[in-house]
């Protein structure tokens, strides 16, 4: 081990600090990723607890291991803090506080019938509402935005909290790559000075393979085999849908709007197949979520299940139905009445139940896609050189590190656009700006632990890139040679999983994939493609994004239990990614662009 450092001065971290092994040093840096997700999926400690104990691992491994001063790991760790609370909380909040200005309204129960309408199953609308809604949510905002919103919004549909919680995080995935208008893309072409849109053509020919496969995931995870036997057709027509209008968009299109003509093309896909078939077993799926959620709610008022007291004070007799039942608004209105409600429904209605989200998107086509708009929002974020670490911290080659700077998005947040969007609906809606602050208090107080596991998650993030650590770690996979094209896409898994970003993943993983395959002789926009797809997969275990799943549905401290459910479909799409991403660069160069 090195020596340990004294409290200040600048630091440039090593590749192979313990004993000159990059192998041993590897699995040093690894131990905060261990340490969280042992104490998070097998320990089953709340997750702020978890992300605040890998938090201090890290500290501790960068201290201790790779040498850096007590007081720049400290500094680090209250940059990553910084940025965990805003912008990504920021925006998870709004998303949230959003969605209670239409339950406080009343108006949310018309769009739970509006989906009613489209289908009366559940499993075809986790499909819509998950998987449809949410790539378009995910195309416009990202960042936890669409698991916020769409939980809720599957929960509204009978769901219980648990399986609305992991249906969406599976849904979450195929739409990730392209996200918050190509960002993640751009922001790997940017560093690699390969053109996106070649970055992005080759995305479009791995992406899409899991978009197909997804609706038929997600209803495997609404209702089991029997669900499958029952709905594939539509689960097909969709996924296909999706899978050909992405690897479209992203080819000969637009990366920016790849996402976007996805969704909506994924969406009229299964509106015009429901005119012309239609499920069976819609009644026994029915039944079975609602025995599913009776149970839910039983442990609850048992007392099993403390932790789903969103408020945090856990009286499991009292907080957690009234958490639940706010988020789900309402689970006494029965089939009979929705079926009853969505047929008095009238264009006016189904046009108000739809105007929050056709706003946001109104909004964010406005900010994402209009360049005076685009750049006049970013000509007003404020670049903060972060106090202590700015030009103390270096990079592997001796300069600067870039990541000591402290973006702050006041306006062009997508989280702020989302506040934006609230207070229009606040005021549309009658709830008035006095309802809107009383929902913001209501949701600021049920997310502190939220605010908190994200902020120790993201700490553990800066203080593991700006040490060193995280590029250990993947200059360690990449020494595999020509077999490392198979194991590529596990950086960007392992990328995103700690920071809960693809575009963070390919911050810290893109040049690297660039050099490995020059070195190895493998394309290197099919590595650094192969980076950000390997991400679209490994977002649903972030601790991050598993922590909003949890805020939304009312789950708060149940993480670890949510994690354990889709910890298995993460790894067995990883695999899939590693097969296909090596296979790519041998016999199946002839699906590459």
């Amino acid at each position: 081990m090195s020596h340990i450092p004294t409290l200040a001065g600048s630091f440039k971290p090593d590749i192979a600090p313990v004993l000159d092994s990059l192998a041993l040093s590897a699995l040093i840096a690894a131990l905060p990723l261990i340490t969280m997700f042992v104490t998070l999926g097998w320990l089953r400690w709340k997750a702020h607890w978890a992300g605040l104990a890998a938090a201090g691992v890290a500290i501790l491994v960068a201290v201790l291991a790779f040498g850096m001063p007590v007081g720049l790991a400290a500094l680090a760790a209250t940059q990553g803090a910084a940025f965990g609370i805003f912008p990504i909380m920021w925006i998870v909040f709004t998303a949230i506080v959003l969605y209670q200005v239409t339950v406080r309204s009343g108006r949310f129960e018309d769009l739970r019938a509006t989906f009613h309408l489209i289908s009366d199953d559940p499993r075809i609308q986790a499909i819509i509402i998950a998987f449809c809604f949410g790539g378009l949510l995910e195309a416009l905002a990202g960042f936890g935005a669409p698991v916020a919103i769409t939980g809720v919004m599957l929960m509204a549909v009978g769901f219980s909290p648990l399986r609305a919680a992991t249906v969406v995080l599976l849904a979450n995935t195929a739409p990730v790559a392209f996200g918050a208008i190509g960002i993640p893309i751009i922001t790997a072409g940017n560093l690699t000075k390969i053109p996106y849109t070649e970055i992005g053509a080759y995305v479009g020919h791995q992406t899409p393979i899991i978009a197909l496969f997804v609706p038929l995931l997600l209803v495997l995870m609404a209702d089991g085999r029997r669900g499958v036997r029952q709905t594939w057709p539509i689960a097909v027509v969709v996924g296909a849908t999706f899978a050909v209008a992405q690897w479209i968009s992203a080819t000969w299109i637009s990366v920016e709007l790849t996402d976007i003509i996805a969704s909506l093309a994924g969406l009229a896909a299964a509106v015009l197949f429901l005119r012309v078939w239609h499920p069976t077993g819609r009644d026994e799926a029915l039944e079975a979520l609602s025995a599913e959620r009776e149970r839910d709610l039983a442990s609850v008022a048992a007392g099993d299940s403390t932790a789903y007291a969103a408020d945090g004070s856990g009286d499991a007799a009292t907080s957690a139905p009234r958490a639940l039942d706010k988020a789900g608004d309402d689970y006494s209105v029965s089939i009979v009445e929705l079926d009853q409600r969505a047929r008095n429904l009238n264009a006016r209605g189904i046009s108000m139940a739809l105007f929050p989200y056709l706003l946001v998107i109104a909004i964010f086509s406005v900010a994402k896609l209009v360049p005076a708009v685009k750049d006049w929002l970013a000509s007003t974020d404020v670049k903060i050189p972060w106090p202590g670490t700015s030009g103390e911290i270096l990079n592997h080659a001796g300069e600067p590190s870039g990541a000591t700077t402290y973006t702050f998005q006041w306006l062009s947040s997508p989280g702020t656009l989302l506040l934006i969007s609230a207070l229009v609906v606040a005021l549309v809606y009658g709830v008035g700006v006095s309802g809107l602050g009383a929902e913001m208090a209501a949701t600021a107080h049920k997310m502190r632990f939220a605010f908190l596991t994200v902020a120790s998650v993201l700490a553990l993030a800066y203080v593991m890139n700006l040490s060193g650590q995280t590029i250990t770690i993947g200059r360690w996979i990449a020494g595999a040679g020509v077999a490392f094209a198979f194991l590529s896409p596990l950086l960007g898994w392992i990328g995103t999983a700690v920071t809960g970003s693809d575009t963070s993943a390919n911050a810290l993983f893109a040049t690297l994939q660039q050099t490995a395959a020059t070195n190895a002789g493998i394309d290197p926009t099919l590595l650094v493609a192969a980076n950000t797809s390997g991400g679209v997969v490994g977002k649903m275990i972030s601790p991050q994004n598993l922590t909003i799943a949890a805020t939304a549905v009312g789950l708060v401290g149940r993480e670890s239990d949510i994690l354990r459910k889709v910890l298995p479909w993460s790894v067995g799409l990883i695999v899939a990614v590693c097969l296909l991403v090596g296979l790519q660069s041998t016999i199946l160069a002839w699906m590459l662009p």
